[in-house]
């Protein structure tokens, strides 16, 4: 490693930085201005990630850096920062078309505007009075790269308009199959390629880009009234543009969809499915960070082939969760031999039974799924395969559902959706919420066996029964001792401000966890009290709930709210009071930690985000914000995905630092 990587290592590790903020300021100065020499002079000594580290973290510890606003004007760096005109949020995804009608159904469009989704890279040419001022990549949604001279060596980009419009233009820049497979093999595939030269500082290659644009956005909310109009409007002014249609139902777009799939092959460049939006323009939802008038409607996923040998019924909490085995299959790359199945509704719907040819998919190339039975010819295929092997002819079983819990011994009741026990006193259940709220609360004091030696004894068996424990009762217990004791009840008796979704998130109402409670939020249902007040209807008028989901939270508070009074009355635990928008600087962001903190814990970092309007992910996925770790050099997949997906990743100082000149963050 050279001398300058080893530099550039030391000062993005938190344990041997320079002391002080102070120090690590004038530390990120002296090397961003290094690494911008070098850069220039054509001897680069890190990668562009690093060096974009090192710009964010100064950034971050100090937003009024003379360097950077130098940067910024001069264009020093190649790739200055700028905020877009209109967020670049992500778009909800139907993967199949009972999740596209499950969206039609909500949003109630009179007609559609069906538009091809370029697999390539997002990005925004901002105008004013009809001249280009800056093409910028999609960043964090609201942040992103400055990229202007690299996009007007782009075919597509125009440069002066015809008209003084101002506003935004966005597209996705793209690279053509031809043109891959003659200069960039070496690339994984076209979008690959078409990230890595849209980014190189020196602008090479970009004019094998092309940029197809997709929408508008005037700085006058009225200048458009539909998305039709707009793509007329794109292409009066020279711009390329995504093939759209118009339609009026929602099966139409199912059936475009599947023309579009089978002819895929013979397009120019890469789609990966198609994008649904109401054709009547609406500049505030537009606004969203993932706005409810769109949807990407996506290609049928990776299947396979194999043969459902026995279902295992995972336990959790009051339900029980059917999983396939199936022989073993290889599938997007992973061999697999578990598939969930969801619930009996779908055992039935589908006629399943052991020994069926059933297709396997990867949902989100995460978790594989049974989707169906193979078609006919599939598995007649499959079948006589195994026939010539000592396998021999498969006999079709009937699946078994349990009948009882194995708790509790209670009827367990299908209610399609679900089986589950109905028993509101099963210890089963009741011990699942417990470590559902310890879980909420981080409470890693508390662990699992102390935990069931409470629950046991009788001790312990509601979430209130925890605010009445006593130092002298814990040291009573196995391996604990007055000292273990007292530091326990500390951390249970640590007063605790939750935000309502996450109070509710902690009280285990099946299939709903903090997400949805936060979507129920939003929509108006801020307090306890209009919560509890809330009809059925009223919760599954929220998009993205519907019926069941609704009735669960409904009938869940109903059911708990003796519990939730008592956890209430104790004054340990409280409800955050609903935030307005002005004090949710965060709003849009979202956060991701790993590892281990030092002046927190991971749940309390996540508390501070959620209480500033932002949100945090357990997972690094496409639109996350930031990656927050004290390792931000490892090699971790965390990291290693959050640098190929161009994910900020920062160190506890950086997010500390962050939080502290909030000023700087506008709300999204």
């Amino acid at each position: 490693m050279s001398k300058t990587n080893e530099e550039a290592r030391r000062i993005t590790n938190p344990k041997s930085a320079a002391k002080g903020k102070d120090g690590r300021i004038a530390a990120l100065e002296h090397l961003v201005k290094q690494y911008q020499q070098s850069y220039y002079n054509g001897e680069a000594e890190v990668s562009d990630a690093e060096f974009d580290r090192l710009w964010d973290e100064l950034k971050a510890l100090d937003p009024d850096n003379s360097l950077l606003k130098k940067i910024g004007a001069d264009n020093t760096d190649g790739f200055p920062k700028a905020r877009h005109l209109i967020p670049m949020g992500s778009q909800d995804k139907a993967a199949n078309p009972g999740d596209f009608r499950g969206w039609a159904a909500k949003v109630q469009c009179p007609s559609y505007m069906v538009q091809y989704k370029l697999d390539g890279a997002s990005l925004e040419l901002q105008y004013k009075n009809g001249v280009l001022e800056q093409a910028v990549t999609r960043g964090d949604g609201t942040i992103g790269d400055n990229i202007t001279p690299n996009a007007l060596r782009m075919k597509g980009v125009v440069p002066r308009l015809d008209i003084p419009f101002s506003g935004g233009i966005r597209g996705e820049v793209v690279m053509t199959r031809d043109i891959w497979r003659k200069k960039y093999r070496d690339k994984a595939n076209c979008r690959n390629a078409a990230n890595g030269l849209m980014r190189r500082k020196d602008g090479a290659g970009c004019e094998d880009l092309s940029l197809i644009t997709y929408d508008a956005a005037a700085a006058d909310d009225s200048y458009f009234t539909s998305e039709l109009e707009k793509i007329a409007w794109l292409k009066d002014r020279g711009f390329t543009v995504t093939a759209c249609r118009e339609f009026s139902t929602a099966e139409e777009v199912i059936a475009y969809r599947e023309e579009v799939s089978k002819d895929r092959a013979k397009l120019p460049y890469d789609i990966d499915g198609l994008v649904v939006k109401d054709m009547a323009t609406d500049m505030a939802d537009l606004r969203r960070a993932r706005p409810e008038k769109q949807i990407a409607f996506k290609f049928e996923l990776e299947e396979a082939v194999t043969v459902l040998r026995a279902v295992q019924w995972s336990e959790s909490g009051a339900t029980y969760t059917p999983i396939g085995i199936v022989d073993p299959v290889r599938l997007a790359g992973t061999t697999v031999q578990r598939a969930n199945l969801n619930n009996p509704d779908m055992i039935r719907a589908m006629g399943l039974k052991l020994g069926s040819v059933v297709a396997v998919v990867k949902r989100g190339e995460i978790i594989p799924k049974i989707e169906s039975l193979a078609a006919p010819e599939q598995a007649a295929r499959l079948l006589e395969k195994l026939r010539s092997t000592a396998e021999g002819e498969i006999v079709e079983q009937d699946i078994e559902f349990p009948g009882k819990c194995g708790s509790c011994g209670a009827a367990l009741e299908d209610g399609g959706t679900r089986l589950f026990c109905p028993n509101p006193d099963c210890p089963k259940r009741l011990h699942h919420r417990l470590e559902k709220w310890i879980s909420v609360l981080d409470i890693r004091e508390l662990g699992e066996k102390l935990l069931r030696q409470l629950f046991d004894s009788g001790r312990v068996r509601h979430i209130g029964d925890l605010y009445t424990l006593s130092a002298e009762e814990l040291a009573d217990y196995e391996r604990m001792g007055e000292l273990s004791a007292a530091k326990v009840l500390r951390h249970i008796r640590s007063r605790r401000q939750l935000s309502l979704a996450a109070f509710i998130a902690g009280f285990d109402f099946e299939g709903v966890a903090e997400l949805i409670m936060e979507r129920v939020v939003q929509a108006g249902f801020d307090t306890m009290e209009k919560l509890r007040r809330a009809t059925v209807e009223e919760l599954a008028a929220v998009y993205g709930l519907g019926e069941i989901t609704a009735r669960t939270i409904h009938d869940g508070l109903v059911e708990t709210a003796g519990e939730i009074d008592r956890v209430l009355a104790a004054g340990i635990i409280s409800i955050a009071p609903p935030a307005a928008a002005e004090t949710q600087p965060l709003r849009g962001k979202s956060f991701c930690f790993t590892g281990e903190l030092a002046a927190m814990k991971r749940g309390q970092a996540e508390e501070k985000v959620k209480a500033l309007g932002g949100s945090a992910k357990s997972s690094v996925v496409k639109d996350l914000s930031y990656l927050v770790t004290n390792d931000p050099e490892s090699g971790s997949a965390k990291n290693a995905k959050a640098r190929s997906l161009g994910i900020p990743i920062i160190n506890e100082e950086q997010f500390l630092a962050l939080l502290e000149n909030l000023r700087t963050i506008e709300p999204a």
